[in-house]
This record gives C-alpha cells, sequence and structure tokens, in this order.
C-alpha cells in the first residue's frame, strides 16, 4: 500500500517574483512548494494567519537602513505568528529601463523605499535630481515600467534577474551607495515547536515597558544584561495609542531552550507589562554563540539544586 502523497507546502512573500525576498524564499522553500505572491508585507502574514499559506518570507532588516517597520508592526497585529528561520540576501540593484531610454531621458524612478533610500546617493551623483515614485517591492516598479502604456516614470531600481524577466534593459548594475549590503529576510508560521536549538540561535521578542515609570528601560535592558546575553537589534516601535508608548523589537543571542533565555523571559515577564514571543531559530550567520562564565545551562542548574538544598535543609 503507497503512502498518502503530502500536499506541497504554500508559501506567500512579498512579490512580484524577481524581488530579493523572492531570492530568499528560494532559499528555504522545497521545489515542490506551490509560491503565492503578495502585493504588501502585512498581507503576506495575513495569508498564513489565514490558513491560505504555510509559511510567509518577508524583509526584517537591512544593513543600511536597519529595521522594516513594516514588518515588525505586521508581525504583532493580529493572532499569533513565529518566526521559524532566517536567510540573508546580499543587495545590488539594476538602473531598469525600457528599451531606447537614455541616462538623460530619466525624470523618476520607481522601488521600494528601502532600495531607494540605499541607491539615492548613486542616483543623485550620476543622474542629478529625480523623482522618487514609490513601489510596493523592488520588483514592483519594474512590472509596472515593463506593462503600463503610462507608467510616470522612466526607470526602475530591481534586483538584476528582474530585468531579464520583464524584458527590460538595464543601464547600469551594482547600483549602491554601500557596496556589500545585505538584507535579513524570515520565513514565519504559526506557533509550534521551535526548531531544534543550534547553539548558533536568535530569538525574537517584542517587549513593552511600563508606562511613565522611571528606570523602566535600565530594569528591561538588565534582564539581558544579569545573565550574559547580547542583544543583535533592539529597535523601538510605537505601540500607537498615545505619544511616548513604546514597545521594543528584540533579537537575542539564544535559543528558548537556553536556561538563560528562560530566566531573561522570567524576568521580563515580571516586570514588564507585556511580553510576545516571537520565536528561536537558527543564525543565518552560523556563528557560535560562547556564554559568558557563570552562564551556562550547566551553571543554572547548578545554581538551582544549590537552592533546593537550601529548601530542603540539606547543607
Amino acid at each position: 500500500m503507497s503512502a498518502t502523497k503530502q500536499a506541497p507546502l504554500r508559501f506567500s512573500f512579498l512579490g512580484p517574483a524577481g524581488t530579493f525576498t523572492y531570492a530568499a524564499l528560494k532559499q528555504v522553500a522545497p521545489p515542490d512548494s506551490i509560491e503565492i505572491p503578495a502585493l504588501d508585507v502585512p498581507m503576506a502574514l495575513r495569508l498564513v494567519r489565514s490558513g491560505e499559506a504555510d509559511y510567509a518570507v518577508v524583509p526584517i532588516e537591512n544593513s543600511v537602513e536597519g529595521g522594516v517597520n513594516a514588518t515588525l508592526d505586521a508581525l504583532t497585529d493580529g493572532s499569533a505568528l513565529q518566526i521559524k528561520a532566517e536567510m540573508l540576501v546580499p543587495i545590488a540593484f539594476s538602473l531598469a529601463v525600457r528599451p531606447g531610454t537614455r541616462r538623460e531621458d530619466i525624470r523618476a524612478i520607481s522601488t521600494h523605499s528601502h532600495a531607494w533610500a540605499q541607491c539615492r546617493g548613486w542616483i543623485a551623483e550620476r543622474l542629478g535630481p529625480v523623482v522618487h515614485v514609490p513601489a510596493t517591492s523592488t520588483a514592483a516598479g519594474a512590472k509596472t515600467l515593463a506593462e503600463s502604456d503610462s507608467p510616470g516614470f522612466e526607470a526602475a531600481l530591481c534586483p538584476p534577474a528582474t530585468v531579464k524577466l520583464m524584458g527590460l534593459e538595464s543601464l547600469s548594475d551594482d547600483v549602491a551607495d554601500n557596496p556589500g549590503a545585505v538584507t535579513r529576510f524570515i520565513m514565519v508560521g504559526l506557533p509550534g515547536p521551535q526548531p531544534e536549538r543550534t547553539g548558533a540561535d536568535k530569538t525574537t521578542l517584542l517587549v513593552q515597558l511600563p508606562h511613565d515609570e522611571a528606570g523602566a528601560l535600565l530594569s528591561m535592558l538588565e534582564q539581558f544584561s544579569a545573565r550574559g546575553i547580547n542583544l543583535s537589534r533592539i529597535e523601538s516601535r510605537p505601540i500607537g495609542d498615545s505619544l511616548g508608548r513604546y514597545a521594543f523589537s528584540i533579537d537575542a543571542e539564544g535559543h528558548l531552550c537556553d536556561e538563560r533565555i528562560q530566566a531573561v523571559l522570567i524576568g521580563l515577564h515580571r516586570v514588564c507589562p507585556q511580553v510576545v514571543f516571537l520565536g528561536s531559530y537558527p543564525s543565518a550567520s552560523g556563528e557560535r554563540i560562547r556564554p559568558r562564565p557563570g552562564t551556562s545551562d550547566a551553571d543554572f542548574r547548578a545554581g538551582r539544586e544549590f537552592v533546593e538544598r537550601l529548601l530542603a535543609g540539606r547543607a
């Protein structure tokens, strides 16, 4: 009797095909997976929440611009989601045009806002003052340029692969203010068992501070420092209910299975009104974490055993 064939996994992503997100998707999606392009990050995540996709691949951080606010906010705007993996994609753009367009013809360029921020110096130096026309992704502007009779712009900044895919021409490749820029992407799914601990892991949290309490930020950070946990990213995001109210999006080195991460979560839960766990997953760098002396799993277990002996009346 033959085994039942499993249905292919469904992946939503910030589309269309040809974006850097699509390149990140290809790092994790099986060959037979179903690809579902989404217009924006919130839509890609909504497809997972609704059950129409098993996972979403979206950008979360760029080495030039920092965190992607749309992703940071959408991760916690709705039912619970968790990060299952992260991927790194080197970023370089092509200046795509319709065949026959010259540099001196360009008055407006379409691309995603993060792409524009990474290339505006290059553009200003070589093309002078041009208008940025925002697009929902790095490939969306190129798609409009290729398909629309009146796109409203003469060029698009997009991944090199998109140029050929859309039937356009490149006036220049490797367009960037900072060569070597990298964007970090995440694979997001519904809550469930965490990926296995590797020793080179990250844990992502959203932590809300008490309102109008002196030293609240210090108290939150001390939960990490006292347990020897390094933060690879920390960014404030407005809660939205009033001015001056913020939560912090945090990437901490370590895994939920680590004793020191568990101790941090207990401490944060004690001093902060809201702590949202967004997943533990392998770091794309693969760099193993070296716990500070006194913060290994064995050290925490030894401390608990010491207290247990005291409670039992044993010296």
